[in-house]
């Protein structure tokens, strides 16, 4: 199931735009005309020095309202603010909170339009570690087993992007195993930066003004939490935090975060009958009677899911923490009652006691797009713009732009070229990194 396509059709600017990019098939542009582009180099050079600095954010400090939940976050931030200013934007700042913004004005031709915001964040994920990435790239990908200095190994045959990949004999990047790369978030972060040098090395390419928000924690699902929204004066965004080429993303999950919390009776184990409750008991008792066919792991498209996520438990105490994940509302409601219904069931059985807190993370921004439709007609534009058809997929995730979404900001999602995130067989493609970036100049210039 995908949205609905609007037609378009091509007019006689987009002839001198293909002229400006020096290339006589922008239409149709294959595997190597993208990594031919006279900023593909640079896009690479980027691309590779920001994965090498750790930026790996804290859940936990982000949950008790740190942010950045880890201070070397703000080594990134500092890297990206100087480059800011020598691409010449203007009101380049970096917040207490680790925020990085800047403001690109207009050209002359579009001074009388509105301006956007481009974001991306620069943490990774905790979950595997971020820290020492030593980037490899295999130019000309043939498709052959990649084996990784750590004992992983990237099979093409297993991987249908990779497969992908191997045929248009791509340029692929990846860790050396022992450690995530990084291409969430920061292929989008290089992605936007070399659009910005782009128009710095080319004034004479006419686009409408630009905003910039680099955000840390987005992993730690609090990247919108401190947003300089008083900085912030464009009324719609787009983030660049997406996969595979062509992905256009316009709804995702709505999401709760359910903290279960059992409460037993401990005893000495030799004198524990009748009387004595076991929180570790109770706790794996809920999490067996969840719906095993609606687990990450067994759902995908538009299922949503129940993801255990941590369980800390002792005899006396357990605590386990649930993902709930839902794309209507109505889902959602649903799913919190189960959670309800069967944390009373499992206390009731037991005899110990059981306390659910729900707290929303973020919502569907299904719904807001709609009231705005011209942002995603606009971005559509730009994906036919650079030869290729927009693919509307669902997120099985959330984004930056579902806050700000949710905030009146609408904000879509454009893929990233990047691949099997939050994992140890991460990989990037170049020549969709290429076009990601192809694609934001083209937006800036609609």
């Amino acid at each position: 199931m995908r949205s609905s396509r609007i037609p378009y059709s091509f007019n006689k600017k987009f002839q001198d735009y293909k002229k400006i990019l020096k290339t006589d098939n922008l239409l149709s542009m294959n595997t190597n005309e993208l990594l031919s582009l006279e900023y593909t180099p640079s896009l690479l050079d980027r691309f590779l020095r920001y994965v090498k600095v750790w930026t790996e954010s804290d859940e936990t400090l982000a949950d008790q309202g740190k942010i950045p939940s880890a201070d070397r976050e703000r080594d990134l931030a500092d890297i990206l603010r100087e480059e800011l200013k020598k691409l010449g934007l203007q009101n380049v700042q970096t917040t207490a909170e680790c925020y990085t913004y800047g403001f690109l004005p207009a050209t002359p031709a579009f001074a009388d339009k509105p301006s956007f915001c481009l974001l991306a964040h620069i943490d990774t994920v905790d979950e595997v570690t971020g820290k020492d990435v030593k980037p490899i790239i295999w130019k000309n990908y043939d498709g052959k087993d990649m084996e990784l200095p750590y004992g992983i190994t990237l099979k093409a045959c297993e991987d249908k992007y990779l497969e992908l990949a191997a045929q248009e004999k791509d340029t692929v990047i990846t860790s050396d195993g022992s450690t995530l790369l990084g291409a969430d978030d920061k292929a989008g972060v290089a992605e936007i930066m070399t659009a910005l040098e782009y128009f710095s090395k080319h004034p004479e390419v006419e686009h409408r003004a630009i905003e910039v928000i680099f955000s840390p924690d987005e992993e730690t699902g609090h990247g919108m939490d401190k947003v300089p929204l008083n900085l912030l004066k464009s009324k719609y965004a787009y983030t660049v935090d997406g996969g595979h080429k062509g992905e256009l993303e316009t709804e995702c999950f709505n999401a709760y975060k359910s903290e279960i919390t059992f409460t037993g009776k401990p005893k000495h184990t030799g004198s524990a009958r009748p009387d004595m409750v076991n929180a570790v008991t109770m706790a794996s008792y809920f999490i067996h009677n969840l719906p095993q066919n609606q687990m990450p792991e067994t759902t995908d498209g538009y299922q949503g899911f129940f993801a255990p996520m941590a369980l800390e438990a002792d005899m006396e105490t357990a605590k386990a923490v649930l993902f709930l994940r839902d794309f209507t509302r109505e889902g959602m409601d649903k799913r919190k009652k189960l959670v309800d219904t069967l944390a009373e069931t499992t206390a009731l059985v037991f005899g110990g006691k059981a306390e659910v807190h729900h707290t929303r993370q973020y919502l569907n921004m299904k719904e807001g797009l709609e009231k705005s439709p011209f942002v995603t007609e606009n971005l559509m534009e730009a994906y036919k713009k650079a030869g290729i058809e927009p693919e509307f997929t669902p997120i099985r995730g959330g984004t930056d732009g579902s806050r700000l979404t949710e905030m009146g900001i609408p904000c879509p999602n454009i893929f990233t070229g990047g691949h099997n995130f939050h994992s140890r067989i991460e990989w990037a493609s170049l020549s969709q990194m290429a076009l990601a970036a192809t694609i934001l100049i083209n937006l800036c210039r609609i």
